[in-house]
This record gives structure tokens, sequence and C-alpha cells, in this order.
């Protein structure tokens, strides 16, 4: 009956008190029906690995049912498929394959197991089932159950022996042994000599397990009555059904040899180094024979051996030279049992042994195989993540098959061994794909031969990308200065953060943080771009308006969870001369005439006025200075560059003009310049009657503009019936204020400049020096007036209606002067 068992085993650190065993017999059918018994024996062991063994008949059907691994080994068929479970086999052949769906071992290529495993017993293979997520290993075992597939087979089909008449009872004749690929109760088994009337077969079981035939003669040779002898040899095996295997043998009966050869020992043994070149000399067998001549002469021949041993060696027929005629190789055979029969011409014959221990040499490199493997591993995985398992293997025996696995030192990994002839690399140390994106592994594998042999195997593994690294700005402040009056959509500078990850976690974004800035929202004064994170001017700035603002950047990466950083924006508005200067006094009307009077006792250097301006820009746009344009006396007055002074340069006489005109610019230091022109009237006199008297001229450029702007309202009340309405009430006003000023005086005044108390200018030279305010007194129709000079302390202004004739009041204001500082008085001559 063919035994057909499996045992699984498991170890889990510690030994468990008990095991359980459960036997399971199955039915087969093979040619015929046979009873195949099964035995299913599960151990519970504890190892973070496990065994399962069975066994299967030789020369199965290819899916033919080997075992259920996944019920077996206590797994689901759902892990064996999540597990991506597979086979790895050491050579390169596989006989049994995985179905994943079903959890079962089938046959996946017919074994032989004469091919796989020759006479040795039991006969199996192995191999490695593997499971990932987590990596689970388990070592399977496969017996092959030997059937009775092969007959005895003699190494030649008949057999040719001279046997000298003279042969005495019992002599003995070697046979060559037939050969039973199969093993156990297949092998063979017995050996049969047909007919038996002059020999009887022997039959000797020696202690290596060769059979050694011999035919004995049990009855004396006659050749004169029988010259020859045809005999078969029957040898059968045990097997169901039972095979037998057979050979002639020719008997020729010769005239006398009474002496047989005589080995000179028993047993030889020999020593020979695997892979020894051919013709290599094992050992010499002799054999003496004491007959002479022809009879003496003693051949040698390997007898009752294998035929893959005679591929091996061979023996000089004439001398018993044994040399290597084939591979040696220790791995596959280490001893070699041979039968050396000395023969003579008369048919005698003696056998000695030798026995050949092969010696191993280190020929073998070491294997690596590797079993799993991921090339590439997350970033943020734990020192302990396993990311290859590999097989290390040498066939070689002792010290030679010794190995020793390692890897190069300069990378954040270890191997680590978990079964014999097993190692996995495992994560050292936390790794960061900013630093190194990949490393490159050797493999090293050596054993402790002499010289030792190495093997090596490289394996690149990718570190891959983890969102760990947030955006970076080159600093965290920016400072930006941009003109002002810039256009609308001006890119201002450009942001730039890095980013050490990689691909959509290195991808930046830039937005800008919602914030108020005087009222406004950020996003009304600049935009981000936000892929290259260029900024814009939404608006055009006005330096006079805002002349600086704050805001914050975000960079944004694109990973999950993103991170982020923050940058804060300084952007300077650049002051630009985009505003000339603004004169604040003499305060220039439309209505009246200003003018200053200067007494003609005044000294060198007397303050006339002074021309106030200001410049709303800033910096140097700003700083003013001052030039007399045009003068009616350029010798008489001059203007301070820097404050605006208009003081006298000499005396004043009585030959100067009463009535002087000065034109006084006033630039700005800005690139280009902006300027402003003020008039400036002077009135050199010593009382109002004489400026009255002397300006007529004033009043008849001033009617020149009136009689202007008249003609150019007329001219557009012809376009417009508003402005035609619009001139009629100015000339009713007209009218109604000519018969108003007939009662009054008809003289000219020129109007008589006030200077505001406390008036600061832009230079920060303080108020003016002095201030003149004059009473003035006139009766109707006269030409004469009293004038009355008051003190410093007196606040009055006279301002001169060009167009009244009738008689000038005073008007003092001293106390609204007082409260509205800034605010200049005006008295009016009704």
């Amino acid at each position: 009956m063919y035994s057909h068992k499996f045992f699984i085993e498991r170890d889990f650190g510690v030994f468990t008190s008990g095991f359980m065993m459960a036997c399971l017999w199955i039915p087969a059918r093979r040619g015929r029906w046979q009873a195949l018994v099964g035995t299913l024996c599960l151990f519970y062991l504890s190892s973070v690995a496990g065994q399962a063994r069975y066994s299967v008949p030789e020369e199965q059907a290819e899916g033919s049912f080997v075992g259920n691994i996944a019920r077996d080994l206590g797994l689901d068929v759902t892990r064996l498929i999540s597990g991506k479970a597979r086979i790895i086999t050491k050579g390169s052949r596989q006989y049994v394959d995985l179905n994943r769906d079903k959890g079962s071992l089938v046959i996946k290529e017919r074994i032989d197991r004469e091919e796989l495993c020759g006479k040795t017993t039991p006969c199996s293979f192995s191999f490695e089932l593997i499971l990932e997520n987590p990596i689970q290993i388990y070592r399977v075992t496969v017996e092959v159950i030997d059937i009775n597939d092969n007959s005895p087979l003699f190494p030649k089909g008949e057999i040719h022996l001279n046997i000298v008449e003279s042969a005495a009872s019992g002599s003995r004749f070697s046979l060559e042994s037939a050969d039973d690929p199969d093993v156990g109760n297949n092998d063979i088994q017995k050996y049969m000599l047909k007919p038996s009337d002059n020999f009887k077969l022997e039959v000797q079981i020696q202690p290596d397990g060769e059979n050694v035939i011999e035919m004995v003669l049990k009855t004396p040779l006659d050749r004169e009555k029988e010259e020859t002898h045809n005999l078969v040899l029957v040898a059968s095996d045990g097997g169901e059904p039972h095979r037998s295997g057979t050979v002639r043998i020719h008997i020729t009966v010769l005239d006398a040899n009474d002496n047989a050869p005589v080995c000179s020992q028993p047993v030889y043994k020999a020593e020979v180094k695997e892979n020894s070149p051919t013709g290599t000399v094992v050992t010499s067998v002799s054999a003496i024979d004491a007959d002479k001549g022809v009879n003496g002469d003693v051949s040698y021949s390997i007898a009752n051996v294998a035929r893959e041993v005679k591929n091996i060696f061979e023996v000089n027929v004439n001398t018993g030279e044994l040399k290597v005629a084939g591979n040696l190789d220790f791995e596959k055979s280490k001893t070699f049992q041979l039968n050396v029969k000395a023969s003579d011409h008369g048919g005698y014959s003696d056998t000695c042994k030798i026995i050949i221990q092969i010696i191993d040499e280190n020929d073998n490199i070491p294997t690596i195989q590797l079993m799993s493997f991921s090339n590439s591993i997350s970033e943020d995985s734990p020192p302990g993540t396993t990311i290859a398992v590999m097989n290390v293997d040498d066939e070689d025996s002792d010290g030679n098959g010794v190995v020793k696995c390692s890897i190069n030192s300069d990378i954040p990994f270890k191997m680590e061994s978990s079964l014999t002839g097993y190692y996995t690399i495992v994560t050292e140390d936390y790794l960061d794909r900013e630093s190194i994106p990949e490393y490159n592994i050797t493999i090293t594998v050596s054993d402790q031969g002499s010289p030792p042999l190495t093997s090596s195997k490289n394996i690149n593994i990718k570190v891959s990308d983890v969102n760990d690294s947030p955006p970076r700005f080159d600093q965290s402040e920016y400072s930006k200065n941009i003109p002002e009056n810039n256009s609308p959509g001006f890119s201002v500078f450009t942001l730039s953060a890095s980013d050490s990850d990689w691909g959509q976690n290195a991808r930046v974004s830039y937005f800008l943080e919602e914030k108020k800035i005087n009222g406004a929202a950020v996003t009304s004064l600049v935009s981000v771009n936000s892929e290259n994170g260029v900024i814009h001017a939404v608006r055009s700035f006005d330096y006079e308006q805002i002349k600086w603002f704050e805001f914050n950047v975000t960079a944004r990466d694109a990973g999950s969870p993103p991170l982020s950083s923050v940058a804060t924006v300084k952007i300077l508005i650049q002051d630009q001369n985009d505003n000339p200067p603004q004169v604040l006094y003499p305060v220039q009307t439309g209505g009246s005439l200003v003018a200053e009077m200067v007494p003609r006792s005044a000294d060198v250097g007397y303050l006339v006025t002074k021309v106030v301006a200001v410049d709303v820009d800033s910096g140097q746009n700003a700083w003013l200075s001052y030039k007399l344009q045009k003068a009616t006396d350029r010798a008489l007055f001059e203007v301070g560059l820097q404050n605006g002074e208009i003081r006298t340069i000499r005396q004043v006489t009585d030959k100067d003009a009463v009535k002087q005109r000065l034109s006084v610019i006033v630039e700005d230091n800005g690139q280009p310049s902006r300027s402003a022109t003020v008039i400036v009237n002077v009135v050199v006199a010593d009382s109002f009657p004489e400026v009255l008297s002397e300006f007529t001229d004033f009043t008849q450029d001033k009617e020149y503009n009136d009689n202007l702007t008249f003609y150019l309202v007329l001219a557009l009340a012809v376009v417009s019936f508003l402005f035609i309405t619009c001139l009629v009430v100015i000339i009713s006003v007209k009218i109604y204020r000519w018969r108003h000023s007939r009662i009054m005086c008809h003289a000219n005044l020129p109007v008589i400049p006030y200077y505001p108390p406390r008036y600061s200018d832009t230079l920060g030279t303080g108020t003016l020096q002095h201030v003149y305010n004059y009473e003035v007194c006139r009766t109707t129709d006269s030409r004469k007036s009293d004038c009355k000079f008051g003190g410093a302390g007196s606040q009055n202004v006279l301002i001169m209606d060009p167009s009244s004739t009738g008689t000038m009041q005073r008007i003092q204001s001293e106390k609204s002067i007082l409260d509205e500082p800034d605010s200049p008085l005006e008295v009016s001559l009704l």
C-alpha cells in the first residue's frame, strides 16, 4: 500500500504543552483501484514560520491534488489571496503549484522519483510558501512515494562464460546483477536461474545493500558430453504488478584450468578530490593467478555496479588501475563502492571491493535568491520595516558550505536572520527622502572555504515621498519699493518658496491672507499669482494717501495634509514729483487786487512780504526754492532762495515808481521739477492818498479782465440758455452794486495786505516779522484823505475794490481775527 502522509508544524517561540494529530485517509486510483492511505498529522509547535509535509506517489497527472495547504496551515483562503501567496523553489523546476482560490496544492509537472532522487530514500523535495503584508514563510516538504514503474534491467542482454571442464563442484562464477531504479519493495527482490541442472544461484547482500550474484557449479562439467550450456537468469521485483528482467547466459566448457585469480586484498580504500580531471588514477587493484601461460593472465573489469558509476570510473583491463572517467561531484555523491573482478582466461575469477571517498572542494559559489522584495519604501516607515527576504545557499559541505551574509554599512539598513539560510533586510533608522532619495544595497555572501568564494547582488530601494517638509521662503520678511502712480497690474516682484518634497507634495501655491489696510481689503491693493508667486499691484498707488502697507503671503503645498509657511511683505510707496508747489500767501483772488506797501524810508533789507508755499510731496520733491522771475525794478527787490522773503536790496528813493509788480516763481527739487508762479504787487508810498492816485493802471487791468470774462460768458450764453440766465443775474447784481457805489467815494484804493497772525511757513521760519494796520478816511468828492498808521498790535486789513468810488469806511475786526487766525480779514471800500 502506498503511504500518503503530510505533517504541519508550527513554532511560536515556546513549546506548547500538547499537540493535536488528525489522520486523514484519501483514496486514489492509478491503473486499477489501489488503497492509498494518507495520514495528516498537525503538530502545534511554536515558531514564526511553519512547516508542512506531504507525500504523493510519483507519476501523478498534472493537476492532481496534493493537499489543502490553507486548512493545514490554519490560513484563510482570503489571506492567501491578499498576501499574494506564491511558491518559491530553489531549482529551476517546480513540481507543485498553488491554487490560491481553493487553498490547495496540485501537481504542476510530472514527478519521476528515479530522476529526482535515484536510489536515495526517502525521496523528497522542499519549497517555501511566501505570504506578504505581513511577510510569512512556510516550508513545505513533499515526499515522493515510489511506484513500480521500472523493470529490472541487466547491463547486458547476454553473458558469455568460459568454464574449464575441470572446475570442481562448488566453483563460483560471478554474474552482473540487474538494476532496478525503483526502491523498497519495488526494487529487485529475488533472482532465479533456469535451468538449474548443473548450476545453482547464490545471492549475497553486502552491508551497503548491493547484491553479489554468484553462480555455483553443482556437478562437474564434461566438455565431451556437452560443450555449451544456455541458461536464463531472471531478476524479479516485489512491486504490484510484478516486473522482471532476464539475461541469457552462454557457457562454453573449456579444457582444464585449475587455479583461479586471487585479489591481493578483498577491500581497497581510496580518496579522490571532486572535480578531478579525467584520467586521474584513484587506486590500483592486483590479483595473482597461480597458473602459467595463458591461464595465468588476469584481466580486470568493473562488475555489479550501476551504469552511472561505470560512467564515472574505468579500470585498466591489463593493469588494474582505476581512473576517473567522468565528473566527480561531492554534492551529488560523497562515496562510491566498486566491485572489480579479476578473471583469467580459464573462466576463473575473484572479486574485490573498492571504497572511494570523495573529498569536497570549495567549488560552489554561494547563491542569493530573493524571496520577497519591495523596491519602494515610504520615508515615514518605522525602524524594523522589512524590505526584502532572501535565501542564501552553498551546496558545499562543512566549512566550504558555511556562509556569511552582509550588506554595505553606509546605509540605514541592517541584516537579520530568521530561519536557517534565510535573511531579511530591515530599516535600522528613519529615512529622509529629501536627504537621500534612493539607496543601492549590495548583498554580499561568502563561504569559509579556502580560498573563500563570494557572490553579491545589488538591489535598488527608492524612498517614496511623504509630505513632511513645508514650503520655505528665502526670507521671512520682504521689503519692496514701488513708485507711486504705477499702472494697475504692475508687477511688483516675485515671491519664491521651495519645497524639498517631491511631486504633488512639492507643488507650491501662493495665497494672500485676508487683511484690512486703511479699511480696504488687501486684495483691492495687490494680488498674487497662485502658480508663480508674482505680486501685482491691483491699482495705482498715491504716496500722499498711503506711504506703506504690509500683508502676508502663504505658500501652501499640494500634499495631504497640506503644509504651509507665511512670509510678510512690506510695500514701500516711493514718492514721485507729481504735485506742484501750492502758494498759500499771498492769496490770489479773482475779484480784488492785493498789494504790499513799502514806505519810501525803507532801508536796505526791509522785509516787504513773504511768499509762503507748500508741496504735498515729500523728501527732496518738497524742497522749495524761490526765485524772482520778473520785476518792475530788479535792482530794488530780491527774494530769499530758501524762505521766500521779499526784501529791498537798496534804499528806496523818490525816483522809484509807486507801483511795483513782482513775479515770483516757486520750484521744487524733484526730477523733473515743478513750479508755481505768484504775482506780488508792491506800492512804494508813505501814505494812502499817494497809493490811490497811482493805482489807476491796476484798475484798468482788472477791468480788462472783467470785460474779457464778460465776453466769454456772452459767447457761452449763445450755446446754453442756462449761462444766459446766470449772466442776467450777474448783470443785475452789478447794476445794483454800481448804483449803490455812486453814494460812496469814487476813488480807487489798492488792497493793503494782511499777514495772518501766527502763520508758519513750510520751512519753519516762523510768523511774518511785522504787520501794518491802516485807518483810511475820505470825504465825498475829495481827492485828499488823512491816513493814520496804527500800532503793530492792531489787526486791520484793507482790501480795495477797483470799481468803488464812494467813501471808504474803517472796519475793525480784531476779535474775529484772534478767533480765526488762519482766515484773512477783508475791509471793503463801499
